[in-house]
């Protein structure tokens, strides 16, 4: 809706629209305009919010963030927030690549060339999983090094700092506190500042809801706290 049609409705709605969210939350320096595309199509993905998703994959395309990226981060959230919150993103993405001439040649291919894994750290990773999850679930460690470790996020297109941005907007917009201390860890090894972080969080309180930001800050504070020491 635009704010004129939400003035229709709420005109308290609409002036926060414009005010505290276009003219204030998205022009603060601690996250690009590009990176806010990105987590708040990860937001909306994540929580099958899909009517607002053809205004920010165009804002998000108008914005730095290529087709191949939004193709990833479909494909990343079908893991991250469920197979069916993919496919429709995927359903809504399709028209919006189309009217841009957005064929085949400029997606990333099914199979492409893998980027080099550490495997260090995919080791303590694997470790951990099968110690923790191994006993009760041996198909989901099996899953989870196979399908996610040693593919997903090793696939080329999204950068990735990008792939944990998306990931930790992901669980933050869903309330999944549990998982964010491992996935934000890797996103700050990955690239992501703590301004940056401390952002997302700000941002998302907006897209998923003043409680889930909230609820996120004392795992994000224990985070930052540990990367002090």
């Amino acid at each position: 809706m635009s704010i004129e049609d939400l003035s229709s409705v709420s005109p308290a709605l609409a002036r926060y629209a414009r005010e505290a969210l276009f003219d204030g939350l998205w022009k603060r320096p601690g996250l690009s305009p590009r990176d806010r595309a990105v987590v708040t199509v990860a937001a909306l993905i994540a929580r099958s919010q899909t009517g607002e998703l053809p205004f920010y994959l165009n804002f998000a395309l108008d914005h730095g963030v290529g087709p191949k990226e939004i193709s990833e981060i479909i494909t990343h959230l079908a893991f991250y927030a469920g197979w069916a919150n993919g496919t429709a993103a995927a359903a809504i993405a399709q028209p919006i690549f189309a009217a841009r001439g957005i064929g085949p040649d400029q997606l990333p291919p099914a199979s492409p060339q893998l980027l080099p894994i550490d495997q260090a750290a995919e080791d303590r990773r694997a470790r951990t999983v099968e110690e923790t999850v191994g006993p009760t679930s041996p198909g989901l460690v099996e899953d989870t090094g196979v399908v996610l470790f040693r593919d997903l996020w090793l696939r080329p297109d999204l950068a990735p700092r990008d792939r944990s941005l998306v990931t930790v907007a992901a669980l933050i917009a869903n309330g999944q506190v549990q998982q964010i201390p491992y996935h934000l860890g890797r996103a700050m090894d990955n690239g992501l500042t703590q301004v940056e972080a401390s952002e997302i969080i700000s941002h998302l309180a907006y897209y998923a809801g003043w409680p889930n930001a909230f609820s996120a800050i004392p795992v994000v504070k224990a985070i930052f706290e540990s990367r002090l020491k």
